[in-house]
């Protein structure tokens, strides 16, 4: 069975950094893409970003377009967010999760992990 294990949410500074970490094990070989999503209190969880590990295709979702940066360790099996230039409104529980196909879409994803709280605030 797939597990996921998200690290490195906490509170920052608007302006500030942070980078999430995205452990997968189990087996992954059906599982091509890994997708970050955030869901904020009282709204509906979205789409942040996604790479793809066969065409390495990547994509963005335009209010963290220029300042989050998606990336992947094969060899330890391991997605990154690096987000810059954090704002109040990207407070949020961030998830990541295990789907076949690279996009934006929550509901077309079949592992996901525990989520990790962050929280932007002066």
């Amino acid at each position: 069975q797939l597990q996921l294990v998200e690290s490195g949410g906490g509170l920052v500074q608007p302006g500030g950094s942070l980078r999430l970490s995205c452990a997968a094990s189990g087996f992954t070989l059906d599982y091509d893409a890994i997708g970050w999503f955030r869901q904020a209190p009282g709204k509906e969880r979205e789409g942040v970003s996604c790479i793809s590990s066969s065409d390495g295709s990547i994509y963005y979702a335009d209010p963290v377009k220029g300042r989050f940066t998606i990336s992947r360790d094969n060899a330890k099996n391991t997605v990154y967010l690096q987000m810059n230039s954090l704002k109040p409104e990207d407070t949020a529980v961030y998830y990541c999760a295990a789907g076949r196909d690279c996009n934006l879409e929550p509901e077309t994803y079949d592992y996901w992990g525990q989520g990790t709280q962050v929280t932007v605030s002066s």
